[in-house]
């Protein structure tokens, strides 16, 4: 099976190309730059082999699916697979092309991000059993899927960028610092460093409450998978969480697709 899996998410699109069900390649681009998005997209597209039954040698053997929280970004990938790809997309999502692949207990199921619902599915094919699915990206989402395989849903939480935003915006005199990274020390030296090892802190104790309460609920210490763009940020200091994997989303929305034509079949 062929397929671009495209996750449009608030900061980066992520593209992956998986051929014959092997990931073949994986790009990450700003929606903005239509340029980069449009050659990815296209790269990525020319290395799906001709179909066999295609007459005219042109038709690709391989489908785009996409799973987006940003709808203006949506539109711009189908507008670039339409021109310049001639294909159509599939979409993920509550009355979309392709449903959600587990059941929601939560409230307002339309309501929920298919990003955390492709990385909770991803973890929960895996491990099959109850799982904690922590997404540290523009904002960081903290999940729980019970033995079932049912998303029970989970906590939400400021992201790195969106809070040094904040503590520099609603003060006087806190700058605006960069790129969040690991403490060498616990105490910051200086305001800057403060304010980084405040945000480092905040997100590793933050997990490590929500995950003991999570975890009190089971009545187990359920397995915790960490991803996101910010997952290597924690990973040194994240010694209570199990596993750590890249591109959770883009996995889970090959699993999603492949779930709906097994169910199709």
């Amino acid at each position: 099976m062929n397929i671009i899996a495209i996750d449009i998410g608030n900061t980066t699109i992520t593209a992956g190309l998986f051929l014959n069900d092997i990931e073949a390649g994986m790009e990450k681009v700003s929606g903005d730059n239509i340029e980069e998005l449009t050659e990815v997209l296209t790269n990525h597209w020319q290395r799906v082999p001709i179909a066999n039954a295609s007459k005219d040698k042109t038709k690709r053997d391989g489908i785009i699916v996409v799973a987006s929280v940003k709808p203006q970004w949506m539109e711009i990938v189908k507008k670039i697979v339409k021109e310049k790809l001639g294909e159509k997309i599939l979409e993920i999502g509550v009355g979309k092309d392709i449903p959600l692949p587990m059941e929601l207990e939560v409230d307002q199921p339309e309501q929920v991000g298919v990003d955390r619902v492709m990385a909770a599915y991803a973890a929960y094919s895996v491990v099959e059993t109850a799982v904690i699915v922590a997404d540290f990206g523009t904002a960081v989402t903290i999940d729980f899927v019970d033995e079932r395989g049912v998303f029970m849903g989970g906590t939400i939480l400021p992201g790195f960028n969106i809070s040094a935003d904040a503590l520099n915006r609603h003060t006087a005199s806190l700058p605006k610092i960069g790129k969040v990274k690991a403490p060498e020390k616990p105490f910051g030296r200086n305001t800057e460093e403060a304010i980084n090892n405040g945000l480092y802190f905040a997100a590793l104790g933050g997990l490590e409450m929500i995950t003991r309460l999570y975890a009190e609920h089971l009545g187990r210490w359920p397995q915790t998978i960490v991803t996101g763009g910010n997952m290597e940020i924690i990973k040194s200091g994240c010694d209570f969480a199990d596993t750590f994997v890249e591109d959770l989303v883009v996995k889970g929305i090959v699993l999603t697709y492949k779930k709906y034509l097994g169910e199709k079949e």
